[in-house]
């Protein structure tokens, strides 16, 4: 063992001096790129020194560089030949560190560290819109389809996690004015692995989709994709079943934005894939045709157009779109889009529409059916990919959710996407800078503070009970009387005019004012100031549906098809108040799993590739953090790991901790590295933790404990095969010795036998010798032989009558006598006696023969010359006393007869035979009733018989009557 942990040490050793002297002579050719990992920048305090950095490597497409382990991401907006199944295998099993920075490098080591560690991690991928973090979690996606294990099981999980991402693409992203592939939702996916990493599930939540999309888009933008590539791509079978022509121009929800056409957006091939998935999902047939024929009818109500009536009311004419929607009888649709239904006690009535608010009617159902449709498609990919195994897993989050966005007019879905990401930036620091400082506070390690801005301030403004602007406006929405947007801004400037983070146009200075509207307030983002226009906060946080709506849902074929539920939930909550609950809960989910990072950056507005934009990028690089996660990286400590887990692992490097550790941890892990050789400048020891400060020190360590646990492997193995080795040669020794204890008693038997054999045919010879002489001890056993193979011969060669006296085969001179006595028996036979009473005389050799003799011959008289058809042995009970007697009971064709011995005791005529009786119960009884005219005659026989049914069958069938016999009840 001592010689092993020494060869341990040279190589750990070794490692450390190769991993250096790679990291020295890989400098120059790395400064000609850039630097791979920040934290090597020098100075790492300067944000040019960043920038210069990060640009130098996006112009040799180097897209991707650490921050310790934290990736950034810069969008190159144009394919790179750095994603193929090569690159998967490249990275797979191999030290972060150990290759230039990639996205499959941080997935690899988050899988990893799940399997080594058995716990759970998350990756957030964060960044503006467009920036391309849906590519990124589609790349993480994909590399662990590839990497996990394969199985038929594995395979279909995999291509549905796959599969999952285009479908939610098409019904959940949009072409907006900064990403042509924007997330207009934000999705949270769970992973699920078994103990072999073996993808055996997932789980996805959905946040706040952006239903408002649906039936407005801004110039320049899409509405969701999937109404796009079912007018372009559906088939034509299908597109005449819809109603649908292939135009999005005759659709006045796909032409708001003008641009219906994206040259970068191919929705024929999209169409193919979704169609697909959708089939690998496990979709029905039934539930794809409803799903596609919601989407339609989605489209056809945004055709809907109103006249006005004489008093200026909605009317909705003949319309020949009415005819596709979802359904719905026509008058029931007319009069839920032109009138509202309002209940008051007991009483319905209907109140018209004007024609703005008909379209608000109109269009509020159809955010209302395309979000409940949305969400019906997450809880159907959900079912598909459950995992059926409750046994515990391993998970590995992914997070792609809505970046931060500023438009030229920003309204209530900016605001909430805005706050996401700023609760995101929250938890961030709350995981990274905040808790890591604390950490080493807490640990007792001498740490300099680094300064950073922390966003809770903006997160308090925002979501704080009572004064924060969610509670304001879910108070304004609640308010009796004539709430407005503009009374929800009065309101806001009441109560928290005096914020620091928070500006209106009467708030503000002179210069303030003169870039705010009146109906506008400011926030100052961490990612800067947004303006946003109150105008339609109310509305959309309310999110209202008439009543008239509702039923109508509820009266859909089409949708209670699809969703077999009701599909209108009355809402208790506000839009904003349940988006913040939901985040609530998501962080909480995070904060449950260790955090990986992905920060992606978008390099320029236009979306070109190869233009990095100074001014833009260093404003990404501040409000993301970037440059204090870099200060809190390069003077803290590349790992820490509770003293329990590290000596855990790493013990077998060292011959005083393995196998067994009887001290505390912490002195365990004191003797490890001290036997490893760490230098005091390499690791601190906390109160809980050990800190190692290299990721190289790290590396080297596990580079040595690979390969000792190969050692170990090795030994273990040998000890197993020589166990094995063993343990065959004890079973063979053993089945050998079997065989030969098995042979020689065989032998010996044989031997034994062969003795015996030789023995009787000397006793055979000798009693054949002897055979007319008086019985004696040589010749006893072969006149016993002699007596039976004639009665056996007997037996066989009856004389077929018993006045066939010359007929008897030829006794030997032993037998003479018992066949002068059977052929004496015969005038009895005449006088109806029985050879019974041969047995006592002649023993058991005779019995046979005497039975059979008996049925043959026993009735042969002057009334009687028929055989007897069946006979059973029973007990009789006398009449008096009831004491039993062992008779024979014997059925002829004309009779039945009870015998004693030679005696016939009683004869039975059928025809003074009343019946038979029996009782249900198993005591085997029964009763032969005769009619008895003489008291003199004996009258019913109560007997006991054990083969009752077969002996009541018999009776039956030569009787001919099978009503004769009755079974008596309970007796």
């Amino acid at each position: 063992m001592t010689h092993m942990v020494l060869e341990v040490k040279e190589s750990l050793e070794e490692r450390c001096n190769q991993i250096l002297r790679n990291m020295e002579a890989s400098l120059t050719a790395r400064d000609r790129v850039g630097i791979q990992d920040f934290v090597l920048l020098d100075p790492h305090t300067s944000e040019s020194a960043f920038l210069d950095n990060l640009r130098k490597r996006f112009h040799e497409n180097l897209i991707y560089t650490y921050i310790g382990t934290l990736l950034v991401s810069v969008n190159p907006y144009k394919e790179l030949d750095i994603y193929s199944k090569k690159q998967m295998d490249t990275y797979m099993g191999v030290n972060f560190f150990e290759l230039p920075p990639h996205i499959y490098a941080l997935a690899d080591n988050v899988f990893r560290t799940m399997q080594s560690e058995f716990n759970n991690h998350f990756i957030l991928i964060s960044g503006e819109s467009g920036a391309g973090k849906t590519e990124a979690s589609k790349k993480i996606l994909q590399f662990y389809a590839v990497s996990c294990p394969s199985t038929k099981l594995l395979n279909n999980v995999r291509d549905r996690l796959l599969l999952s991402n285009p479908v939610l693409e098409a019904f959940g992203n949009a072409k907006t004015l900064k990403n042509d592939n924007s997330s207009r939702f934000g999705k949270y996916m769970d992973i699920q692995f078994d103990h072999q990493g073996g993808a055996v599930g997932g789980h996805i939540l959905s946040y706040l989709l952006e239903k408002s999309r649906v039936v407005h888009q801004n110039h320049g933008e899409r509405n969701f994709h999937i109404f796009y590539q079912l007018v372009e791509g559906g088939e034509e079978d299908l597109l005449r079943w819809l109603g649908l022509e292939r135009n999005c121009k005759n659709y006045r929800y796909l032409v708001q934005g003008d641009c219906a056409k994206v040259s970068s957006i191919n929705d024929k091939s999209d169409w193919k894939t979704v169609r697909k998935a959708l089939s690998v999902i496990e979709f029905s047939e039934s539930d794809t045709e409803h799903l596609f024929g919601i989407i339609a009818s989605v489209l056809h109500l945004g055709n809907i157009k109103f006249d006005v009536d004489a008093r200026g009311y909605a009317t909705l004419n003949n319309n020949q779109e009415m005819h596709w929607l979802l359904g719905i009888p026509n008058q029931v649709l007319q009069q839920g889009l032109t009138h509202r239904k309002i209940e008051a006690k007991t009483e319905e009535v209907f109140s018209p529409f004007s024609v703005d608010h008909a379209v608000y009617a109109r269009d509020a159902l159809a955010k209302a059916i395309y979000g409940r449709t949305f969400n019906w498609l997450v809880n159907k990919i959900n079912e598909s990919l459950a995992n059926k195994d409750s046994s515990r897993k391993t998970v590995i989050g992914l997070l792609d959710i809505y970046g931060f966005e500023v438009f030229s007019v920003n309204s209530f879905e900016q605001f909430c996407i805005n706050y996401c990401n700023e609760k995101l930036q929250q938890l961030f620091i709350e995981l990274t800078l905040k808790s890591e400082q604390e950490e080493y506070e807490m640990e007792g390690i001498e740490w300099e503070p680094v300064p950073y801005f922390n966003n809770k301030i903006i997160c308090d403004l925002v979501e704080e009970k009572f004064r924060g602007i969610i509670s304001l406006l879910d108070e304004e929405c609640l308010r009796p009387g004539e709430a407005t947007d503009i009374t929800f801004l009065e309101k806001m400037e009441e109560k928290i005019g005096g914020h620091p983070h928070f500006v209106t146009h009467k708030l503000g200075d002179q210069k303030t004012r003169k870039t705010l509207d009146r109906g506008d307030f400011r926030l100052l983002h961490y990612a800067g100031e947004v303006t946003y226009c109150v105008v339609g906060f109310l509305d959309k946080n309310n999110d209202l549906l008439y009543r008239n709506g509702k039923e109508m849902m509820e009266l859909s074929v089409s949708l209670m098809s699809c969703f077999h539920v009701i599909i209108y939930l009355p809402m208790t909550f506000k839009v904003v108040t349940q988006f913040k609950s939901s985040l609530v809960g998501l962080t909480e989910i995070l904060m449950s799993k260790e955090p990986w990072y992905v920060r992606c950056i978008k390099p320029n507005e236009a979306k070109q590739p190869g233009h990095f934009n100074d001014v833009l990028v260093r404003h990404q690089v501040k409000y993301l953090g970037l440059m204090e996660h870099l200060r809190v990286r390069r003077a803290g400590f590349a790992y820490r790991r509770k003293y329990e887990i590290f000596l855990q692992r790493y013990k077998p490097l060292c011959p005083d901790t393995w196998p067994n550790w009887k001290g505390t941890a912490a002195e365990g892990v004191q003797l490890l590295i001290k036997h490893l050789g760490y230098k005091p400048d390499e690791y601190k020891m906390g109160r809980t933790k050990i800190f190692i400060r290299h990721p190289r020190t790290l590396f080297a360590t596990e580079d040595a404990f690979q390969v000792c646990k190969h050692k170990l492997a090795t030994r273990i193995q040998a000890k197993y095969k020589g166990f094995r080795v063993k343990e065959d040669y004890l079973k063979q020794r053993e089945a050998a010795t079997k065989i030969e204890n098995c042979w020689r008693g065989l032998m010996a038997r044989k031997e034994r036998y062969l003795s015996a054999d030789l023995l009787i045919c000397s006793r055979f010879i000798k009693g054949f010798m002897t055979r007319n002489e008086p019985a004696c001890i040589d010749n006893s056993e072969y006149l016993a032989y002699v007596r039976q193979n004639y009665l056996t011969r007997l037996k066989e060669n009856l004389p077929k009558t018993v006045l066939q006296k010359d007929s008897w085969l030829t006794p030997p001179p032993i037998m003479q006598e018992v066949s002068d006595a059977l052929v004496q028996q015969t005038a009895f036979i005449r006088k109806r006696r029985i050879l019974v009473y041969l047995y006592p005389i002649f023993g058991k050799q005779i019995l046979e023969f005497t039975c059979h003799l008996c049925l043959l011959f026993l009735f042969f008289s002057d009334l009687c010359v028929r055989p007897p058809q069946y006979s059973v042995p029973v007990v009789k009970y006398d009449r008096n006393g009831f004491r039993p007697r062992l008779r024979q009971l014997i059925f002829t064709q004309q009779a039945a007869y009870l015998v004693e011995e030679a005696k016939i005791k009683q004869r039975i005529d059928y025809s003074s035979l009343r019946g038979v009786s029996v009782s249900n119960l198993s005591d085997n009884f029964l009763i032969l009733h005769v009619t008895c005219d003489d008291i003199n005659k004996k009258g019913d026989l109560v007997l006991q018989c054990d083969y009752l049914f077969e002996a009541l069958t018999k009776l039956s069938i030569i009787v001919n009557n099978q009503n004769c016999i009755k079974v008596v009840q309970g007796r």
